[in-house]
């Protein structure tokens, strides 16, 4: 099976709704008390709950679209976004270390997928 662009561009889409979430929770974690009540009114945590759950659908719809193998490994692009996302809402800073961690799970990410190109061409398909 080939994978479609949709389907990479949504899985894309999906691991930033899921990133997103995982800001809205640090938010929330920041004001939480552990009680009933703070839990259910922090509105924060509701919109990392609501987040996941809708790119947990969309990761599916995606996963239609074409290989496994392809798509899932676009998830490791969360580490980008999210070190993207705190160093502008939370002020963190990136060193070189994380830097380099970054620009490595970027090149991975391209490699899986010219992997899959590359077994596309042998086989005649087109990605």
């Amino acid at each position: 099976m080939k994978t479609k662009m949709w389907a990479i561009l949504l899985m894309v889409f999906v691991t930033f709704l899921t990133s997103s979430a995982q800001i809205f929770y640090k938010f929330g974690a920041n004001v939480l008390e552990f009680n009933l009540l703070s839990i259910i009114t922090n509105y924060n945590l509701i919109i990392g709950v609501i987040l996941y759950g809708l790119g947990a659908i969309l990761m599916i719809i995606s996963l239609k679209g074409g290989e496994v193998t392809v798509l899932y490994p676009i998830v490791a692009t969360s580490y980008i976004w999210v070190s993207i996302m705190s160093i502008i809402f939370f002020n963190e800073s990136m060193g070189i270390i994380k830097g380099i961690g970054v620009a490595l799970i970027f090149i991975g990410v391209v490699l899986v997928g010219m992997g899959n190109e590359e077994k596309s061409m042998k086989s005649g398909e087109v990605v």
